[in-house]
């Protein structure tokens, strides 16, 4: 229970960290948001590349009609080249030690979950619902970090 607690901090803090960072990073480029249905007839809208078997119904520009961008306002603050690339590092570090601690985390819930079939608990022998239960959580927990890493090298391979 501690340990899980202690993870769950970890995560928690790493991801906080990453977000205030990523907060702090000007946007690089303006990119296309665009509309498509997927497989199972739900609406997204993204700037990534969609998965196979989806249906592109709509692109616009982000944020903008024409695709053109908009003049920086008189008196607007520039970053100069070297700043930048300073970010930028700092946002691929973080990144890159999110995307370790998820893979450590799915490393965990994979153990845990032992490929569907963890021992029962000996409260669990007594009421079968009970690992049930367990089993869907370790389950999802593995789908969830799973879900996490992907989208952490997606985003990894984005960074310039």
């Amino acid at each position: 229970m501690l340990g899980s607690l202690l993870t769950f901090a970890s995560t928690w803090c790493v991801r906080a960290i990453a977000w205030c960072a990523m907060m702090l990073l000007p946007a690089t480029a303006i990119a296309d948001i665009c509309k498509y249905l997927d497989r199972d007839g739900n609406t997204v809208y993204t700037n990534l590349p969609p998965e196979k078997g989806w249906k592109k119904l709509s692109c616009g520009a982000g944020g903008a009609s024409t695709g053109a961008r908009a003049p920086s306002p008189a008196g607007f603050p520039k970053v100069d080249a070297s700043t930048q690339k300073g970010r930028d590092d700092m946002r691929r570090k973080v990144l890159s030690d999110e995307l370790a601690t998820e893979e450590k985390l799915l490393a965990e819930a994979r153990l845990a979950y032992a490929n569907g079939a963890p021992p029962a608990l000996p409260e669990e022998k007594e009421v079968p619902q009970k690992y049930a239960d367990r089993l869907a959580r370790l389950r999802q927990a593995v789908t969830l970090h799973e879900k996490n890493v992907e989208a952490l090298k997606k985003e990894l391979a984005l960074t310039r």
